[in-house]
């Protein structure tokens, strides 16, 4: 199983793609920091709890506003995992491109998954702390 498609031309001397610029290519690239590849694992951590909140309620991924072309992305949730996996192994991001045509209200933005995340931890965890509070 992959994490991301296969490439249908890979190998193939008939590649329309041959001929462009691989960024993989250029200078290695510095590895990531520890405290950047720690982000990167809190961030697959926290994406697993947050399609595990929202996948059920309709949520199909998360919306990022890029900063190099000022546009929403929207990832489904395995893309964003993929990408994230990626960014861990080569030290770099992906190359993206926005989504063809994707509906807004099917993607929510990392603080509102984080706000919903939080928002059921502190209810599931209300009743207990409420308890603990009257034993003593």
């Amino acid at each position: 199983m992959h994490d991301e498609p296969i490439d249908p031309f890979n190998g193939d001397p008939a590649d329309p793609a041959a001929e462009l610029h691989d960024p993989d290519d250029d200078d290695p690239v510095d590895p990531l920091t520890e405290v950047e590849r720690q982000d990167v694992l809190e961030d697959l951590a926290d994406l697993e709890i947050y399609q595990a909140l929202l996948a059920p309620i309709g949520v199909r991924g998360l919306v990022i506003e890029c900063e190099d072309c000022r546009e929403p992305h929207y990832f489904d949730w395995d893309l964003l995992r993929g990408n994230l996996r990626h960014l861990l192994s080569s030290g770099r991001p992906r190359v993206h491109e926005p989504a063809y045509d994707p509906d807004p209200d099917h993607y929510v933005t990392w603080d509102y998954a984080r706000g919903y995340a939080d928002g059921v931890h502190d209810t599931l965890t209300e009743g207990t702390e409420d308890d603990s509070d009257r034993a003593t």
